[in-house]
This record gives structure tokens, C-alpha cells and sequence, in this order.
């Protein structure tokens, strides 16, 4: 599902027009950019929680030319799945 149907299918759920439903959708995920950006963590109970993660800098190889390279720390967003997701899922 891409977010154009995801915005679709809000907007049937909530009898709600589907440019309103598309605006609301794209400023959820703004918050939870802007919330990441600023180190904080986005929990929703029962779907999962949303945080920031820190890699290492770590020794890697181009796997085209098996040379060595180095990889530099990063910055990444990790997420823990909620309850009620994974037993949705399973």
C-alpha cells in the first residue's frame, strides 16, 4: 500500500474528503520526522514505537571489487513493532 491509498482508505473510514485525509496523513508523518529529528522517540501503544538509532562507524567491502572501505557512523530510525500489530500479523 503506498500513501496515496493509505490517505484513500482514511478518508472512507472517516467520511472525511480524500485531499483533507492526504493533508492529515502527510502531517502525522511530518510530526514523527520532526519528533526523530529531534532525538525524541514516537510511541503508538499497540502499533510500535518509532526511535532514532546510532550506527558505529564499522570496516565494510564494495562487493563488486572486494575492496576495503570505511564506513562512517550514522545516524538511523529504528522500530519496535507493538503487541497488537505483531498479533495482527501472526
Amino acid at each position: 500500500m503506498r500513501k496515496p491509498e493509505l490517505a484513500a482508505a482514511i478518508a472512507d473510514a472517516t467520511d472525511m474528503p480524500k485531499d483533507k485525509a492526504n493533508d492529515v496523513l502527510t502531517a502525522i508523518l511530518d510530526e514523527i520526522t520532526n519528533a526523530l529529528s529531534r532525538n525524541e522517540t514516537v510511541s503508538m501503544v499497540g502499533f510500535g514505537t518509532f526511535s532514532q538509532r546510532h550506527r558505529a562507524a564499522r570496516a565494510g567491502k564494495n562487493p563488486q571489487t572486494g575492496e576495503k572501505i570505511d564506513i562512517p557512523a550514522s545516524n538511523t530510525v529504528g522500530f519496535k513493532v507493538g503487541k497488537a500489530l505483531k498479533d495482527a500479523v501472526s
